[in-house]
């Protein structure tokens, strides 16, 4: 990604932030010299109490438990600070690792959606799981 393309993704992110339906942030090692990843939640939905969850970590710090605290630091913060209900996290059935960090994150596996998301090598099944504030 060249520097213009990514300056263009980031003030994208600050639209979306300002208009309380996306928020983003950076997952960096303990002194934040190092970007691990990324974790956001998208669809927020303030009224209804709803966003999904999504997250990246780059393949070098993978298998680390990096993806599972930032889910887990943001779904804590989106119920606590947002006054969230229901937050998701969807992958592909194809992906094993993102299955797990779903699980040990402490979202419940719920169902799949059939045929739901391109991706460039065709469509894929998409595992649910949930987290309902509350501890429910």
């Amino acid at each position: 990604m060249r520097k213009e393309e990514a300056l263009a993704w980031i003030e994208a992110w600050h639209e979306r932030w300002r208009a309380e339906r996306d928020a983003s942030w950076a997952v960096g090692n303990a002194d934040g010299e190092t970007l691990l990843g990324h974790v956001a939640l998208r669809d927020v939905d303030l009224e209804f109490g709803y966003a999904e969850v999504t997250y990246w970590v780059l393949p070098a710090f993978r298998g680390h438990g990096v993806a599972t605290r930032a889910c887990r630091a943001v779904a804590d913060w989106a119920v606590a600070e947002l006054g969230l209900h229901r937050l998701e996290i969807r992958h592909s059935t194809a992906n094993v690792a993102s299955c797990r960090v779903a699980s040990n994150a402490g979202f419940e596996p719920e169902g799949t959606l059939r045929s739901a998301l391109l991706h460039p090598d065709g469509w894929h099944d998409m595992h649910v799981h949930s987290r309902i504030g509350g501890g429910r």
